[in-house]
């Protein structure tokens, strides 16, 4: 039984894609799935999201649904976005944390395009995972804390952005990494050896001033 963690945030349509592909994962991984604050990790880093630079954040829109309309994968945006996705998060964490729910979340959100901001989609959401009295749930301690752990684990890990999978030590960030990571499932040892070990430890040749 192989381990793997994976990191993602229900803010990244590129998360919607990868879970999307959990079919094609190996039976015998066994799957932890962590969500975490993507804003978290990118003030950490000191990085900006996709979205906070304009042309970039045209650009991103219109890949995703391109690459979705491509893979065949349903995808309808929300009604606006970046949007605040701890509330999200939060329910994830408070209806187990599994696959299924997960999911249901996802599809919610970048598959029927519906906001967990607006009242009567967020009391369909929560009727849909079977979550009573949903506002009091995120709000738990217990719920709360899960999440800032993610947090935490995810940056000990180095991860830097969403989706990430760990396994083995090793990082593998984004959806389009997903047949990267079942070549290193099948043959981790590919990953050490030849050009795939040798750029791992590159060295730096010249460093950018940071302003």
């Amino acid at each position: 039984m192989k381990s793997a963690e994976w990191y993602f945030d229900f803010i990244s349509p590129f998360s919607y894609l990868q879970i999307e592909a959990f079919d094609r994962l190996p039976p015998d991984v066994k799957l932890t799935l962590r969500p975490v604050l993507f804003a978290g990790l990118l003030n950490h880093w000191g990085h900006k999201g996709p979205a906070e630079i304009p042309e970039k954040r045209r650009f991103t829109y219109r890949f995703v649904q391109w690459l979705a309309e491509r893979q065949g994968v349903p995808m309808k945006f929300p009604p606006t976005h970046p949007f605040n996705p701890i509330k999200a998060l939060r329910l994830a964490i408070a209806a187990g944390n599994d696959i299924a729910s997960v999911q249901t979340i996802f599809r919610h959100i970048w598959r029927e395009g519906k906001s967990i901001d607006d009242a009567v989609g967020w009391n369909e959401l929560c009727l849909r995972l079977g979550i009573a009295d949903p506002d009091t749930r995120i709000n738990e301690p217990k719920v709360k804390d899960e999440l800032k752990r993610n947090g935490e684990r995810a940056l000990a890990a180095g991860v830097f952005g969403v989706p990430s999978f760990i396994i083995g030590g090793e990082l593998f960030w984004g959806a389009d990494a997903t047949d990267m990571i079942l070549d290193y499932l099948r043959d981790p040892q590919r990953f050490a050896c030849g050009e795939l070990g040798r750029v791992a430890t590159l060295p730096v040749g010249v460093e950018r001033p940071q302003r």
